[in-house]
């Protein structure tokens, strides 16, 4: 699948209305891009910057072959800059910098870019001094910034910008977007009922407490379809040991809904009878209402030891 093709993949709205910025000549001189990790803002930047320095575009998109595009996919191009963070922030100086460069003409046309990757990364200082730039641009200059927090960015830089929200990915895609950056599948799936961000689900997915907790979930859940009684030993014995802060007993209930929810899909997918389908929706329903009764401050260990109960012996 070429460049074009992944990106309207990605965000079909955002590539469509940029597509036809570029055709009408309607492109903003500044851009504040916000979204996830992973929803293509990087990929959009570096698109822009190569739609405008392309030298064979083909079918109004980057050619990705002549002399422009491979330097500025190398960040080898004199008219494309980009700033990210030194240590935890953008200093001050790195925009001084950036700001002295763009004092220039272009070096081989009179249109230079910059982007600005992790923006709410910049020190108060930065973010004044890119702001007077915005204010007052020299040249043709097209700023593209990149944020995964628009909250922390000054109002007074995203009033200057054209904000463009990127879409979370669709579960497939963020699937697979997990998959590339090296998490296996089944781990994936599961973290994408868990959360729809891509840098939360990699957060999550790199923490050794959830890796156990995951397994330990899965066991008891192999209990609980099987109707075995040790699920209720199981809770009292390893997992009160496990999820003891509020926060990873939240997680407990997260886990086995996955494993409901995802037993749920595959059984309609199989076409399954009703009643079982009917048994599994009501288990789901249980755990649902179990999360509501420690959400009201009941034992976390009481309300796992009679969710169990309730799932083996419904009428009790």
């Amino acid at each position: 699948m070429n460049e074009a093709a992944v990106l309207n993949e990605q965000q079909p709205l955002l590539y469509q209305q940029l597509q036809k910025s570029f055709e009408h000549g309607r492109l903003a001189h500044a851009y504040l891009f916000e979204g996830d990790t992973g929803t293509g803002k990087k990929e959009f930047g570096l698109w822009m910057a190569k739609h405008i320095f392309c030298t064979n575009l083909t079918d109004n998109n980057p050619c990705n072959q002549c002399n422009n595009c491979l330097r500025i996919n190398d960040n080898e191009h004199p008219d494309v800059m980009r700033v990210t963070p030194d240590g935890q922030t953008i200093k001050v100086d790195q925009i001084r910098a950036l700001k002295a460069e763009f004092s220039k003409s272009g070096v081989e046309t009179a249109q230079k870019v910059f982007l600005i990757e992790q923006a709410d990364k910049m020190s108060i200082g930065a973010a004044n001094s890119l702001l007077k730039f915005l204010e007052e641009p020299e040249g043709k200059v097209l700023a593209i910034l990149e944020t995964t927090s628009l909250a922390k960015i000054l109002p007074t830089i995203q009033s200057r910008c054209q904000v463009l929200h990127f879409q979370p990915l669709v579960k497939e895609k963020l699937i697979h977007a997990l998959v590339e950056s090296g998490i296996n599948k089944n781990t994936a799936s599961l973290l994408t009922e868990l959360t729809n961000s891509f840098d939360k689900a990699v957060e999550i997915s790199q923490d050794e407490w959830f890796n156990e907790a995951r397994e330990i979930t899965q066991q008891w859940f192999d209990y609980m379809i099987k109707d075995d009684l040790q699920a209720f030993v199981y809770v009292q014995k390893k997992m009160v040991k496990v999820f003891k802060e509020k926060d990873q007993q939240a997680l407990s209930f997260d886990l086995l809904l996955a494993y409901y929810r995802k037993q749920l899909t595959e059984s309609v997918a199989q076409k399954q009878l009703k009643r079982v389908l009917e048994q599994q929706a009501g288990r789901v329903e249980l755990i649902l209402q179990a999360r509501q009764k420690w959400e009201a401050n009941v034992s976390w260990q009481s309300v796992c030891e009679q969710l169990v109960i309730r799932m083996i012996h419904p009428k009790t």
